[in-house]
């Protein structure tokens, strides 16, 4: 099953599998939980788990099946490298990208390590764009060392959400930055400053910036159901995307 996404950086998601556990301090309010639980609780079919992580293999093929070029973001229920998932499994799933080649497929992890690992002597199809979460220091910038060993045509960054100053960026073969706040009732705020502290260092390194939104919270430290300029910062909307900044260089 595939659906439209309300992502502003995507056009459908594709969730091969779903549910996952939670290892860094990005996942404390994770969105996807609390939608998988309300899924669950609406009878959706997918759902019948909850938020434990469950294979989809009825929804491998759902791609092939669309005739019109599509963006999707791949498991955004779920983390396709968990390590409960198998080698077996992300091949299968990485076989319908390789034979899909009028989609693109956006592909988020915060597992970098065990993908770094996958792809040492793999290929990755040209219409994969990689990408980790780096939500803070100690957790998420790391990650971004992994990412760099993968030989994707376009690796990403989803500052998102950002829960701290995460300080100077090494953003060497780095190709689109997302930065985006926390949100939900329980949403963390996020400053200006931290936020145009990353928009500065891609300006400087010549990489794609996409701000998404401010979250819970809005650009004035108050707290809002939603902002009216959720997606103003300093002023303006950045939706800078890869394509662009590599077509520039």
């Amino acid at each position: 099953m595939t659906t439209t996404s309300k992502i502003e950086w995507t056009e459908q998601t594709w969730n091969p599998a779903v549910g996952c556990t939670k290892i860094s301090a990005g996942c404390k309010n994770c969105y996807a939980e609390t939608m998988a639980h309300r899924l669950q609780a609406m009878g959706t079919a997918g759902y019948e788990n909850g938020f434990q992580l469950t294979m989809m293999p009825q929804r491998l093929n759902d791609p092939i099946l669309r005739k019109k070029p599509t963006t999707y973001f791949v498991n955004s229920m779920s983390d396709l490298f968990h390590d409960r998932i198998t080698d077996e499994y992300i091949e299968q799933v990485f076989d319908v990208i390789q034979k899909t080649p009028r989609h693109t497929y956006q592909i988020l992890t915060k597992r970098a390590a065990r993908m770094a690992r996958f792809f040492k002597n793999k290929e990755v199809p040209k219409n994969a764009w990689l990408g980790v979460s780096v939500e803070n220091k100690k957790q998420g910038v790391p990650r971004i060392d992994h990412l760099r060993k993968v030989p994707a045509h376009i690796r990403f960054l989803s500052v998102e959400p950002l829960l701290e100053d995460v300080g100077e960026l090494d953003l060497t073969d780095i190709h689109w930055v997302i930065v985006g706040g926390e949100s939900g009732p329980k949403a963390r705020p996020m400053k200006p400053e931290w936020a145009d502290s990353v928009r500065e260092q891609c300006e400087e390194q010549g990489v794609a910036f996409f701000f998404k939104q401010w979250g819970g919270w809005g650009a004035d430290g108050k707290r809002r159901a939603k902002s009216a300029n959720g997606r103003l910062l300093n002023g303006r909307v950045w939706d800078q995307m890869p394509a662009q900044m590599m077509a520039l260089a």
